[in-house]
């Protein structure tokens, strides 16, 4: 069944590039007018332009979504320039430095949760009001297979915020289920997107790590950004009207 949101508005955080971008390509391919955050300017407004080109209607905002100021203000900014926000991806993340537990420096670990937890409540703190008073809306949460059984090594800031992320998803899922606000969690497993490109090729390790990653996966291979897109519009659709508090697992079979 083919999601439509034709006269919705639709917030993509972490826009710029990868799964955020396609996302908000998918959402405007479907009607939607698309709000597209992302502290790097010239990826966002990149993002902006192609959906000018080929389906519609959207604004950029430059956002760090770890800063209460700039989050309130790029929601604010949505509801003046559209009227609404019908649904938000909370998408933004990083995966910070590699190193042990105890190798973790303070800095690593305040900036992977500031990004990838706090700014995920920071979303909903003022997405919510408004959904709220407008009488609903759908929430999608970016959490990731290692916020489940799929732990990374040697990542700790970063899995322990995608666990997070899928806690506190659940906990507002149940705040605001009576107010016709729906929060769900996507949780990808390797998905090839330029951010992975890139760390795959600084390793100099291009064709040998990236075959040995894929052939983790029961499928035997990577997942595209274009095939998150899909499940985040799913999960923001009416389609998956009674889906709620969900951590949707999209990883060729690799947390099973």
């Amino acid at each position: 069944m083919v999601a439509t949101f034709t006269g919705k508005v639709v917030l993509v955080t972490g826009g710029g590039s990868g799964i955020g971008r396609a996302s908000a390509l998918a959402f405007a391919r479907e009607g939607a007018k698309v709000v597209v955050a992302d502290v790097a300017v010239e990826a966002g407004v990149d993002t902006v332009s192609k959906i000018e080109a080929t389906y519609g209607e959207a604004i950029f905002v430059k956002t760090d979504v770890s800063k209460a100021a700039e989050v309130k203000k790029l929601i604010k900014k949505t509801v003046d320039t559209y009227g609404a926000i019908d649904c938000a991806f909370n998408n933004a993340g990083i995966k910070g430095v590699s190193s042990s537990t105890a190798a973790c420096t303070e800095e690593n670990w305040d900036r992977v949760l500031n990004i990838n937890l706090k700014g995920v409540w920071l979303c909903m703190k003022y997405q919510i009001p408004y959904m709220r008073e407008q009488g609903g809306g759908a929430i999608v949460n970016m959490s990731a297979a290692a916020g489940l059984s799929n732990c990374l090594e040697r990542f700790p800031a970063y899995t322990a915020s995608k666990n997070a992320v899928i806690g506190l998803t659940k906990t507002a899922a149940l705040e605001y289920a009576k107010a016709g606000i729906r929060i769900n969690a996507l949780c990808p497993g390797y998905i090839y997107t330029p951010m992975v490109e890139s760390e795959i090729h600084q390793n100099h390790q291009n064709s040998d790590l990236k075959d040995l990653m894929a052939n983790k996966v029961p499928m035997g291979r990577w997942g595209t950004p274009e095939e998150i897109a899909e499940i985040a519009l799913f999960l923001c659709s009416d389609t998956a009207s009674y889906v709620n508090g969900h951590a949707m697992v999209v990883d060729g079979g690799l947390v099973a």
